[in-house]
């Protein structure tokens, strides 16, 4: 994919359908996949009739792209669906200001995903877990003999780890396999090779195997960003101070770490949804991630440098696939990773965390200057001008007004956008 740049001012400004044609000419987007982006979706019922069961309808959420993001030196178009005003226009704003040098820095493990093989009923423990670690060799021949395709692929089944835990039922042998799925988010291989092990589990420790399956924290599947962002460009050395207070607040705190995190799960989830990924389990792993050493905290931490400049820095796990499940079979999320142009789900992780870092600043900027109603309430005011039929330039004079008013209505945005176009005069 050609290079192309992420930096598009005042992109949130003009029509969408301008917004539509400039992010087609760069992404390369086909008139069909245009059309798809237009009408809400392109899920045809008998697609979605494959996906799940019981299906009566489709469902569409607006499709966003955030700009500005430069990420390990590379720009990046970063396609997002939800439903939250200000979240797109957050994190395209503090990616503006993340952009310096080779802008935001991120990195990742390589995709390894735990499977667990749970065994009760074990009458002698110990040596049950020795015999295990003795069986490794050919209990990962087994199970890479499951996915010839994953292994050919550089995937595969990489190593077996055991675990004793005391549980409300008794003691149990805990079995992990370590899983490298490539690009793949893994449930169905990770699953897969663990239920092919379970009856050779099962000779070796003399145990009863009952559940296996896929782990959804994700602990050996991580990603890290990192950014600088200059203490001018973000209002002073008091708001960067400020900053790391609200920070350290999210990380002391479970109540203050819950929204602290959703607010960096809002930038996760929405490329996540974009692209088809399984949400769900990101989430679970995430906030499994954050209370890893006992205590609920934030994901993120910010400081000081030397300088007095603000520093962040995000560590996650990061369970996304490019390949399989509603990855390919949906038109959108085939869309958004065209936009997107990544090579990898590696690549496709880093990016997300890049958002999550991104969305978090933003968030916090919000809360230490201006507090985080008044961000919402804008796009809001936005919102209601539009559907009060306002169009092109007068868009912006009329949000204004609305702002200016201190009544967030739709009555008065009506009465605003009437006003202006000469209709009747404004009370």
């Amino acid at each position: 994919m050609a290079e192309l740049s992420s930096r598009i001012s005042g992109f949130y400004r003009l029509g969408l359908e301008e917004r539509l044609k400039i992010i087609a000419s760069r992404a390369g987007l086909s008139t069909e996949e245009m059309e798809n982006l237009r009408s809400g979706g392109g899920l045809t019922l008998e697609v979605a009739d494959r996906m799940i069961e019981n299906v009566i309808g489709t469902m569409a959420y607006p499709f966003a792209v955030a700009v500005n993001f430069r990420i390990n030196g590379r720009d990046y178009l970063v396609p997002m669906v939800l439903e939250e005003p200000s979240v797109v226009a957050a994190a395209s704003n503090m990616a503006r200001l993340m952009r310096e040098g080779d802008g935001i820095r991120a990195w990742s493990s390589e995709p390894i995903m735990i499977g667990q093989i749970q065994v009760v009923e074990v009458p002698d423990m110990e040596k049950a877990e020795r015999a295990i670690l003795m069986a490794k060799p050919k209990l990962l021949e087994i199970a890479n003999s499951k996915d010839p395709v994953l292994v050919r692929l550089g995937g595969g089944a990489r190593d077996i780890e055991t675990r004793v835990i005391e549980t409300e039922a008794g003691r149990m042998l805990i079995i992990h396999v370590l899983v490298d799925c490539r690009d793949a988010m893994g449930a169905n291989a990770v699953n897969t090779i663990c239920e092919s092990l379970a009856p050779y589990v099962e000779d070796i420790t003399g145990g009863r195997v009952l559940l296996r399956i896929i782990s959804n924290l994700a602990d050996r599947r991580l990603v890290r960003a990192e950014a600088l962002v200059r203490k001018e460009d973000i209002g002073g050395e008091r708001v960067v101070d400020d900053i790391v207070k609200a920070w350290a607040f999210a990380d002391a705190d479970p109540y203050r770490a819950a929204t602290n995190n959703k607010g960096i799960m809002n930038g996760v989830i929405a490329v996540a949804l974009a692209t088809a990924q399984d949400h769900r389990a990101l989430e679970a792993g995430a906030h499994a991630y954050a209370a890893r050493d006992g205590q609920y905290r934030s994901l993120s931490r910010w400081s000081k440098n030397g300088e007095g400049d603000l520093v962040g820095f995000l560590e996650m796990p990061m369970a996304v696939g490019t390949v399989g499940g509603a990855t390919r079979t949906h038109p959108i999320a085939r869309t958004a990773l065209k936009i997107l142009g990544i090579s990898s789900a590696r690549e496709l992780a880093e990016v997300m965390a890049a958002v999550g870092l991104a969305q978090n600043l933003g968030a916090l900027r919000a809360l230490v200057q201006e507090g985080i109603q008044k961000g919402h309430m804008r796009l809001h005011a936005r919102n209601l001008i539009i559907m009060a039929g306002a169009e092109g330039e007068m868009i912006d004079k009329a949000v204004d007004l609305l702002v200016e008013s201190g009544e967030i209505r739709f009555d008065r945005a009506q009465e605003i956008v009437r006003r202006l176009k000469g209709e009747v005069k404004l009370g």
